[in-house]
C-alpha cells in the first residue's frame, strides 16, 4: 500500500497534477502520524489499518463538503469531492448490496449467530474479511436487524 501511494505521487509529480501531490501528501502525513503513535506501542501499522485510516479521511472529506455546500462554497466542496476520488483510487472496490448482503448472511452462519447477543462476533468477522470494502457502520445496522428479527 505504501510504495502505490509513492509511485503514485512520483507519477502525480511528473505529471503537474497539483491537487493528486497535495492529497497524496495529505495522506502520507496522516499515515506517518500513525506510525508515530504505532511504534509508541510496540507495533508497526497493518495493511488494514491503512485502510481504516484512507476510510477515515473519505469520512472526513464527505462531512467536510457537505458543510461547504450548505455554507454555500461551492468551490470548496468540490475541492474536498475531488480529494474523496483521489483516495478512494486507493481503496479496493466496495461490495454491491447484494455481496455486501450476502456476506452478513455468511457471516452470521459462520459464528453460528441466532440473536443480537451474537452482533460482535458477526460484525468481527466481517471486519476480519472485508475491511476496505464494507462499510462497517451499514454493515451493523444491517446485522442487528437480521439478529433482532
Amino acid at each position: 500500500m505504501r510504495e502505490r501511494l509513492n509511485s503514485e505521487l512520483k507519477t502525480a509529480m511528473k505529471a503537474g497534477d497539483k491537487r493528486r501531490v497535495d492529497t497524496i501528501r495529505m495522506v502520507n502525513a496522516a499515515l506517518k502520524d500513525k506510525d508515530i503513535e504505532a511504534r509508541g506501542q510496540g507495533k508497526a501499522l497493518s495493511d488494514e489499518e491503512i485502510l481504516s485510516l484512507l476510510q477515515k479521511l473519505v469520512k472526513s472529506r464527505q462531512e467536510s463538503a457537505e458543510i461547504y455546500e450548505k455554507a454555500g462554497r461551492d468551490e470548496l466542496a468540490t475541492q474536498e469531492r475531488e480529494e474523496i476520488a483521489i483516495i478512494q483510487s486507493f481503496l479496493p472496490q466496495p461490495l454491491s448490496a447484494a455481496e455486501e448482503e450476502a456476506a452478513i448472511a455468511a457471516a452470521i452462519a459462520e459464528t453460528g449467530a441466532t440473536s443480537i447477543r451474537d452482533m460482535g462476533k458477526v460484525v468481527g468477522a466481517l471486519k476480519a474479511k472485508y475491511a476496505g470494502r464494507m462499510d462497517m457502520a451499514n454493515a451493523s445496522a444491517a446485522v442487528k436487524a437480521k439478529l433482532s428479527g
